[in-house]
């Protein structure tokens, strides 16, 4: 259930051809390759401009967290020498 079988893929190869003729093909297949290729760079631009957004927002983020780790061992020493 889902798959295509080999007569299915037979079919549609048949009808392709019948739309299209053998000369147009290649054509429409090099077209579908550069569009997978613009796609596939884009979704790569997108991805690395998301890291570098988040990057410096991270490190803002472990920065202020040593700061409170810090604090608190300093609170700690603190209420430790007034018992």
């Amino acid at each position: 259930m889902g798959g295509l079988g080999t007569g299915e893929i037979i079919l549609i190869v048949l009808v392709v051809l019948i739309l299209f003729g053998a000369k147009k093909i290649p054509e429409l297949a090099q077209g579908l390759g550069k569009g997978i290729r613009e796609f596939k760079k884009g979704m790569t631009d997108v991805q690395s401009e998301m890291q570098s957004e988040l990057s410096p927002k991270e490190l803002e983020l472990k920065r202020k967290e040593e700061d409170l780790n810090r604090r608190e061992q300093e609170l700690n020493q603190r209420s430790g020498e007034k018992k």
